[in-house]
């Protein structure tokens, strides 16, 4: 979506013959990308019902923004289907909101803003069932011929609701391995170790010493 600390070195990204490295945040966002963040950030003083009326007015031509009645009842509407409380509307931008509320709070803004690419980065985190099963159904609801997804998770759990066309699997930031819902199922039931003895990659992660040492400038919690 165009963050500033990463810089693209090759390689192209297209929407409908656009290139999307040449757009700026902004015009990536009115050629219908939308990315549901894992840490949604907090912001304080803007209510929820301004920043999405807002979101879409600027996606609208000049002098045709949506009137505040219709913004309000497809807003309760959609509010519903995701079993909101009416109050997050007038609530500060996923201030003060648990886990799944903000992630609730991520599909309430993609329904609303009905983008054509979705890319959801771990939605399925820190979520119990119910609220899982609530925000997949929030999904699932806005498949379409017309609209795609890139659903980015660690387990097979959110699948079981969503049920995907593809599955790729990346490791140390390229695609290894793809296959059909059937590999999500391999993944849970076996791991990741098959595949990275099957093309001999060496797993990078830190050590166990290394993970848990504490930072500079920090102390370490007393139990």
């Amino acid at each position: 979506m165009g963050h500033p600390s990463y810089e693209v070195t090759g390689g192209a990204i297209q929407l409908d013959g656009e290139d999307v490295l040449d757009m700026e945040v902004d015009e990536r966002a009115r050629a219908g990308l939308f990315l549901a963040m894992q840490y949604p950030s907090e912001i304080t003083g803007v209510t929820n019902a301004d920043f999405l009326r807002s979101a879409l007015n600027a996606r609208r031509e000049e002098g045709n923004d949506i009137s505040l009645i219709k913004f309000i009842r497809q807003m309760e509407s959609k509010m519903k289907s995701l079993e909101m409380d009416p109050q997050f509307m007038h609530r500060y931008l996923n201030e003060g909101f648990s886990g799944g509320e903000k992630k609730r709070n991520e599909i309430l803004q993609m329904a609303m803003l009905e983008p054509r690419l979705c890319i959801l980065d771990e939605i399925d985190s820190g979520l119990d069932i119910d609220a899982l099963r609530i925000v997949s159904e929030g999904v699932n609801a806005m498949k379409s011929e017309d609209r795609g997804f890139l659903i980015i998770t660690h387990y097979q759990r959110l699948l079981n609701y969503i049920q995907p066309d593809f599955v790729h699997v990346m490791m140390q930031g390229r695609i290894v391995k793809s296959g059909g819902p059937e590999l999500a199922e391999r993944l849970e039931n076996e791991g990741y170790d098959w595949i990275k003895e099957e093309l001999g990659i060496v797993d990078e992660r830190v050590g166990v010493e290394e993970e848990f040492q504490v930072p500079m400038n920090t102390v370490a919690p007393k139990y």
